[in-house]
């Protein structure tokens, strides 16, 4: 499979979604980085270098937003949500605006920019915070397509974007998004995991190898954490009876906790999850990080064989 950041898909699509729809772009000097550079080239007039002023840039965009244009807003997921989370709840989501943060470099994938770049928090975060919608796409090919999902949907959007070049899972010729609709990639009566953005393939790759040990597992990819498919959700526990959950992401109120709250609530069910249990990521390229931490097709099989 190519491998492709989701980062790169983002300034692909704005780029062409630019030729068709009205909407403004910002970054907070990382358009290199985040990929708006080439919307930047494309489309000048429509595009805002706000500086290292994360803060400000959120409420810029509020400001245009009221005016009924649609504004895209960019920098490293630490400092669009970790430094810009008053703007973000206050300026944006409290009054409803059409601002999508779409923000790069989340996780551990970030590699060697360390700990205080490797932002594992944002999931569980933003998804507390009421009028928000929140997107952690699989894929390239799902990266591009979410993005004029999320255009064309009507209040504040967030959409977790990497650094790292992740496997493709789906063809751009057919693939159908659907905000909060999560999408099964295979059946199996054992377990299921529920994964999302780069676990998505390392689940995957354990369904192959525990296929080969007479072990099948149902995969499905969770998109959208908020609003979450709770139908999807339940049915997959019912079929199964064993849950996993798997995330880049730490395994407090992220993927993990949002199944975790359905399940309670819907269908009480055997669960273990798969992500980062109360530590921060250190320096190290990202693929040595991901298997550190467990964060592999290796992690997923011994959650399941946990059981």
């Amino acid at each position: 499979m190519s491998k492709i950041a989701t980062r790169m898909a983002y300034g692909e699509a704005l780029c062409d979604l630019g030729e068709k729809y009205d909407f403004i772009v910002m970054d907070a000097d990382l358009s290199g980085s985040t990929q708006t550079g080439m919307f930047a080239k494309k489309f000048p007039e429509r595009f805002f270098n706000c500086g290292i002023a994360e803060q400000n840039m959120l409420s810029v965009a509020a400001g245009i937003a009221s005016t009924g244009k649609p504004v895209f807003v960019s920098s490293f997921a630490m400092f669009a949500v970790g430094r810009a989370y008053e703007q973000i709840r206050n300026s944006v989501c409290y009054p409803g605006l059409n601002v999508k943060i779409c923000a790069s470099h989340a996780g551990v994938t970030v590699g060697e920019d360390g700990a205080t770049h490797q932002y594992c928090e944002d999931l569980s975060v933003l998804r507390s915070v009421p009028h928000l919608t929140v997107v952690s796409p699989a894929d390239a090919v799902e990266a591009y397509a979410a993005i004029e999902a999320v255009l064309k949907h009507d209040g504040p959007v967030y959409v977790r974007l990497g650094r790292y070049a992740v496997p493709t899972v789906f063809d751009k010729a057919t693939y159908k998004f659907e905000l909060g609709k999560a999408v099964p990639l295979c059946e199996g009566d054992d377990c299921v995991v529920f994964a999302t953005g780069v676990m998505v393939a390392a689940a995957l790759e354990a369904r192959d190898i525990l296929a080969k040990e007479g072990i099948n597992i149902s995969v499905v990819n969770v998109h959208t954490l908020k609003p979450i498919d709770v139908d999807t959700i339940v049915k997959y526990a019912k079929k199964t009876g064993k849950v996993v959950t798997a995330e880049e992401h730490t395994t407090v109120g992220g993927l993990g906790g949002a199944v975790a709250e359905v399940l309670s609530e819907h269908c009480p069910t055997l669960m273990r999850r798969v992500g980062l249990r109360d530590r921060f990521g250190r320096s190290a390229p990202a693929g040595e990080l991901l298997d550190r931490y467990g964060l592999n097709a290796q992690g997923i099989i011994d959650a399941i064989k946990s059981f």
